[in-house]
């Protein structure tokens, strides 16, 4: 299977480290030309100098309409745009406030629905493009230590499926991928104290996380960057011409159930 992305212009929100850098690695070495995104500067040029090539950034805050109308203005087209920037924060149910309700729909949600405004039209009068939402097995397994991250997740998987079919017949797909525990810097540094005390690696203490928190997880480990990333690549391309709507899952089996 050959993946060749040569010609596309791909947008990946989020990309500066972990999955959303994978995913840009991915399709860079596809043939893509990629431009990453993050909020500041400083991350977003070391991030472009990581991946090399003809690689470029754009440094905005996509949380806000201001943020995402400053990325649009750099990057007015796109064949390919992933979705990718999210945030989590752990709190009990009744300690989350409405500002952190606010800011996890703004950044999960938001963020999703104005990239395709921007973006799908132009897809639509091209004939071609692929729209990609990063979900998550917390959308169907709501997390009790952050219920408000679950749901703005669900709301991910839901919004994909209603673009797909808004998008019927144009030749754009859009799909929603859900990863599931995935060893990415930001996990690795919730888990630092546990490394750190423990002595064993982080993949052990990642593989100890999975099993106590995630038990219905088949994998029993955390997946790495790249693992999520290949699924992405891969609706990305030509050859996922027939998957769209869907909710495709990286997720390690975490999610119990046969779709």
């Amino acid at each position: 299977m050959i993946i060749d992305l040569s010609g596309k212009v791909a947008l990946v929100t989020g990309s500066t480290e972990g999955i959303g850098f994978a995913i840009a690695k991915g399709l860079a070495e596809a043939g893509a030309s990629v431009v990453i995104n993050g909020r500041t500067s400083a991350k977003v040029d070391a991030a472009v100098a990581r991946l090399g090539g003809s690689a470029r950034g754009v440094a905005s805050d996509l949380g806000s309409a201001d943020g995402h109308d400053s990325l649009v203005a750099a990057v007015p087209r796109a064949d390919i745009v992933v979705s990718n920037l999210g945030i989590f924060q752990p709190a009990d149910f009744f300690d989350t406030d409405d500002a952190t309700w606010d800011r996890h729909w703004q950044v999960n949600v938001m963020a999703a629905v104005r990239l395709a405004r921007a973006y799908l039209p132009g897809m639509e009068a091209n004939g071609w493009g692929r729209l990609l939402l990063l979900g998550s097995e917390s959308a169907f397994n709501i997390p009790v230590e952050m219920i408000h991250y679950g749901v703005s997740k669900t709301a991910d998987v839901a919004l994909a499926r209603g673009l797909a079919k808004r998008m019927a017949g144009t030749g754009v797909t859009v799909n929603s991928v859900l990863p599931g525990p995935t060893l990415s810097e930001g996990v690795a540094a919730m888990l630092e104290a546990e490394h750190a005390r423990s002595g064993k690696s982080i993949g052990e203490v990642a593989a100890d996380f999975v099993q106590a928190h995630r038990p219905s997880s088949i994998l029993r480990r955390a997946a790495s960057v790249e693992e999520v990333a290949n699924m992405v690549v891969y609706l990305a391309s030509p050859l996922a011409s027939a998957t769209t709507g869907a909710a495709l899952r990286v997720d390690g089996g975490v999610i119990d159930t046969l779709m």
